[in-house]
C-alpha cells in the first residue's frame, strides 16, 4: 500500500512524498486519513526539528509524518484486533499516549503514524493504550476537532477549589454555579470554550468573555448568542475591554466585588494574565490555557491574595483520553459545534507551506483534506473565488447557509467534487 505523506526531515524541512508502507502486523491496523487540522504544535516541531522533545534525534535519516489532529476510516484490521475493531469504522486518536513514560506521539515521532497523509499504520501500543477511539459522527472534520476540543475540556477539568474552607480537600473542575471569566476568549479556541461552558452539565451561573476587537465579539455573538446561554441557565456577557477606562473594576462589579471563581486566560499576554489574577475571588483558580512560545514568559501574581484569599493557578497542555471521549460524545449528540474553530480549508498539497507559516496566517484552524488538491483558502474568500471557480461558488453557498461556518454538507460536496491529490 502506497501512501502520500508530509514528512519532517529537520528544521523547516517538510517534504510531500509518496512511498510504500510495509505490510501490517497482526497487532497493527491500516487506516485511511480523510482530514487533519493543523496545530501550532506542528509548527513548533517543524521549526525545531530534532531539538523538539517529541521529535527523534535521527529524523534526518528516518523522517516522521507530521500532524496529529486527524480523522479517517479503518481499512485493514490485524488479526489480534478483529473482534474489537471493524473495517470501515470512522476513528480518531488520542496523540498523548505516555507510552513507557515517553513523549512519543503521532505527528512527531513515527515514520508511519501521523495525520498529514493518505494512509497510516496504527501501531500496537496506541491500540493497547486505548488511544484509538471509534467515532460515530457524520463528518470527518468534527473528528479532527476532537483533539483541540479535548484540550478545552481538559482545561475545565484541571481547575480546582477547596471542598470546604479551612479544610484541605480539593474538588476538581470549575465551581458549579459560580462566576467565570474567559479572557481573550473569542478566538477559535475561546469559542470552543464558550460552547462547552454553556452546554456542559457543570456550568457557572455567569461567564464573562473579553476581547479587544468589537468585530470578533460581534461574530462570537452570532455564533454563540447570549440567548442560547440563557436557555441553558448561564448568563453570558461579552465585553470589549478596550472601551473601559478600568475594565477590571467593571468586571469585578459584575460579581458585586466578590471576584471570579474561575478565570481562563486564552492569550499568552502579560497584561491579560495579570488582569486574570486581579479578577480572582476567594479560592479563585486561574487557568493559563494559552501556550507561549517564549520559554521565559512570566507575569506578576499577587501573593498577598494567594496567602489570604487562597487564590491559585493551574495549567494544562492538551487533554487526555477521557477528555477526548467526552468531546466526541458531545459532538455526536450535537451538544457542541466546534465548526466555529475552522477558518481555512486546503488539500494535502497545501499543508507544508501552511504549517511553516501558521503563525502568520490569520484566523482559526486550518483544515486539511488529505486526498484532494486544493490551495489553502479562507472561508471568507470563497465568495470571491466563486466568481471564477464553480467549486468555490457552491462551497460559498453551503457555508453561508450554515451561518458562515464549515459544515458536513460542505465537506461532502468538497470530497465529491474537488480535484484528487496527484503527487
Amino acid at each position: 500500500m502506497k501512501t502520500t505523506a508530509l514528512r519532517l526531515y529537520g528544521k523547516n524541512d517538510l517534504r510531500l512524498e509518496t512511498f510504500e508502507l510495509p505490510e501490517i502486523k497482526e497487532d497493527e491496523i491500516l487506516a485511511k486519513i480523510v482530514s487533519d487540522s493543523l496545530c501550532m504544535s506542528s509548527y513548533k516541531a517543524t521549526i525545531q526539528g530534532s531539538n523538539h522533545k517529541r521529535v527523534p534525534d535521527d529524523v534526518s535519516e528516518n523522517p516522521i509524518i507530521i500532524g496529529h489532529e486527524f480523522c479517517g476510516e479503518l481499512v485493514k484490521v490485524g488479526a489480534k484486533w478483529k473482534d474489537t475493531y471493524k473495517e470501515g469504522t470512522k476513528f480518531v486518536v488520542q496523540p498523548s499516549m505516555n507510552y513507557k513514560g515517553k513523549l512519543d506521539a503521532p505527528g512527531y515521532s513515527f515514520p508511519y503514524y501521523g495525520g498529514d497523509c493518505t494512509y497510516i499504520i496504527i501501531p500496537h501500543f496506541a491500540i493497547e493504550l486505548g488511544c484509538l477511539l471509534p467515532y460515530d459522527g457524520d463528518s470527518f472534520f468534527y473528528g479532527s476537532l476532537a483533539e483541540p476540543m479535548s484540550c478545552i475540556v481538559g482545561g475545565y477539568h484541571a481547575n480546582y477549589h477547596h471542598k470546604k474552607q479551612g479544610e484541605y480537600e480539593h474538588v476538581m473542575g470549575i465551581k458549579e454555579n459560580g462566576f467565570m471569566a474567559i479572557l481573550a476568549g473569542v478566538g477559535p479556541m475561546g469559542l470552543g470554550a464558550i460552547d462547552y461552558c454553556i452546554h456542559n452539565s457543570r456550568k457557572p451561573k455567569m461567564v464573562v468573555v473579553t476581547d479587544i476587537s468589537q468585530e470578533r465579539i460581534e461574530r462570537a455573538k452570532e455564533i454563540l448568542p447570549t440567548e442560547e446561554a440563557k436557555k441553558n441557565g448561564v448568563e453570558l456577557i461579552y465585553i470589549n475591554t478596550s472601551e473601559y477606562e478600568d475594565p477590571t473594576k467593571y468586571m469585578l462589579d459584575l460579581t458585586d466585588g466578590n471576584g471570579y471563581d474561575d478565570v481562563f486566560v486564552y492569550a499568552p499576554v502579560k497584561p491579560v494574565v495579570e488582569m486574570g489574577d486581579a479578577l480572582l475571588g476567594k479560592d479563585g483558580c486561574l487557568n493559563f490555557f494559552a501556550g507561549p512560545t517564549d520559554p521565559k514568559f512570566s507575569a506578576n501574581f499577587n501573593f498577598y491574595n494567594v496567602h489570604y484569599g487562597s487564590t491559585h493557578i493551574c495549567g494544562s497542555s492538551g487533554g487526555n483520553t477521557e477528555d477526548m471521549k467526552e468531546s466526541l460524545k458531545m459532538m455526536e449528540q450535537k451538544l457542541i459545534n466546534p465548526a466555529a474553530m475552522i477558518t481555512h480549508i486546503g488539500g494535502l498539497d497545501s499543508a507544508a507551506e501552511a504549517t511553516k507559516n501558521l503563525p502568520n496566517i490569520k484566523g482559526g484552524k486550518k483544515l486539511i483534506y488529505t486526498h484532494i488538491s486544493l490551495p489553502l483558502t479562507a472561508l471568507a474568500d470563497f465568495e470571491e473565488k466563486g466568481k471564477t471557480d464553480p467549486l468555490f461558488k457552491e462551497l460559498d453557498n453551503l457555508v453561508k447557509k450554515n451561518n458562515g461556518l464549515w459544515s458536513g454538507e460542505a465537506e461532502k460536496y468538497l470530497l465529491a467534487n474537488a480535484k484528487p491529490l496527484n503527487v
